[in-house]
């Protein structure tokens, strides 16, 4: 064969190997797995279960940046309050129900570098609720060490700041358990940095010291979920990492501070976007599931929501084997929380979305999974605004025993309209006779 055809025969296999491999690579399984294919979701039907939405807090100024909402009683009153993180402000504040559907904001914490997430809870056990805060030091992408976790000590009226974690990239999440049995609280932490990152336990040492141990080297580590995940008794640590790869990673408590780290999941599609995770038992079966949107589209300045976009259960199958069922298809799914919100006993998910195609006006920023008790989901669209919402969490807002909806706004991409800071869905639902 002459050096012309053999040069003819390089040019061509150097055109059509990348086109062959395009056009073939997208219905290859994964994994031995059938490929996934998916319908997208960007609308659905009104939902029979009627919502009234409400303002949390004083009507937005600006683009707010609202990176957490939380429901829980902070003050011990037996009501619920919200907590909430805002990085535009570099705050975190409570807002407590003063009635007439209206909410008062107290600022707890002042001059915090784009908060992620703050947790509640009595790390020193001397009866009051202190407030450890993840620091992502930067709200963008950044692989800059600007990351910390800093400890808000209650003190009679005040709070004391310690740096109790720092010369780290980006944290996005802490949160509690006694991992190692002595019976003071440590603490799961989550380093999503940018290009590097990690899963952490901070040991408790007394004093309020704290020693690091790294569990995974990853970036891109969300939430970090805590619970008993085998039903041996012990804590157990979820983490889902997002960044170089799209993997679901559990971390077994093997005690006294030992752990053994498992890889649940993962998926050869590196933009499926997971956004975060919760734990809960979905199913009411006696053992925690997880649960995981993904819709991230963030690092696209033209987000559009992708139809691989929605939620995944992750059903507890036992003996550490976590079984994937897709229960929601809604384009750019950001945030999810359960909670039974037609009062029949089994647990719906509420999801929100962050980059949904915002330029229709019908486009789904709120839904929820009707759960027929069998773990079938009937999705039903609660609202169309406000839009970019990110976190959710359901609970019981005005204390009728139903269970509400509140979503935070992280208003950083086009279109800015139906801005929102702080929304709350009350639940109009009659409870049955």
């Amino acid at each position: 064969m002459s050096l012309k055809a053999r040069s003819i025969i390089l040019i061509c296999l150097i055109i059509l190997i990348p086109i062959v491999t395009w056009r073939t690579l997208p219905g290859l399984p994964s994994l031995g797995e059938p490929p996934e294919i998916y319908s997208g979701g960007t609308s659905y039907p009104e939902s029979p279960l009627k919502f009234k939405r409400v303002t949390v807090g004083p009507k937005p100024v600006g683009l707010p940046l609202i990176t957490n909402v939380q429901i829980l009683d902070f003050n011990g009153d037996g009501h619920n309050d919200v907590i909430a993180c805002d990085a535009g402000r570099g705050t975190v504040s409570l807002f407590t129900n003063q009635g007439k559907e209206t909410w008062q904001e107290e600022v707890l914490l002042r001059d915090l570098a784009a908060p992620a997430h703050a947790t509640v809870v009595d790390i020193d056990q001397d009866g009051d609720q202190d407030i450890i805060v993840s620091i992502l030091g930067n709200l963008l992408p950044d692989d800059r060490v600007i990351g910390r976790v800093e400890l808000y000590e209650r003190k009679e009226n005040e709070y004391v700041r310690h740096v109790i974690l720092d010369d780290v990239r980006r944290v996005a999440d802490v949160q509690p358990g006694d991992f190692d049995g002595d019976g003071d609280l440590d603490l799961a932490v989550a380093v999503f940095g940018y290009s590097r990152g990690a899963v952490l336990w901070l040991e408790n040492r007394g004093n309020l010291q704290f020693r690091d141990h790294e569990l995974l080297r990853a970036p891109g580590t969300i939430h970090v979920p805590v619970a008993d995940l085998d039903g041996d008794g012990d804590l157990d640590i979820a983490a889902i990492v997002s960044q170089d790869e799209e993997e679901l990673w559990a971390f077994e408590n093997l005690g006294k501070g030992k752990f053994k780290k498992r890889r649940l999941w993962m998926t050869i599609n590196l933009d499926l976007g997971s956004a975060g995770l919760i734990s809960a038992d979905l199913d009411q079966d006696g053992d925690q599931d997880l649960i995981l949107p993904a819709g991230d589209n963030l690092e696209d300045l033209d987000a559009y929501p992708q139809p691989y976009h929605g939620c995944l259960w992750f059903e507890n199958k036992g003996n550490w084997k976590f079984e994937p069922h897709r229960i929601s298809h809604l384009g750019g799914t950001y945030a999810a929380d359960v909670g039974d919100l037609d009062g029949d006993g089994d647990l719906d998910v509420v999801l929100v979305s962050m980059t949904n195609d915002w330029y229709d006006p019908n486009t789904a920023s709120v839904v929820w999974l009707e759960n027929d008790g069998k773990q079938n989901f009937q999705t039903w669209q609660i609202d169309n605004n406000p839009i970019h919402l990110v976190t959710v969490a359901v609970g019981d807002l005005n204390g009728n025993g139903q269970d509400d909806i509140v979503a935070g706004g992280l208003n950083l991409r086009k279109p800015f309209q139906r801005i929102g800071r702080i929304a709350a869905w009350l639940n109009l639902h009659e409870e049955a006779p």
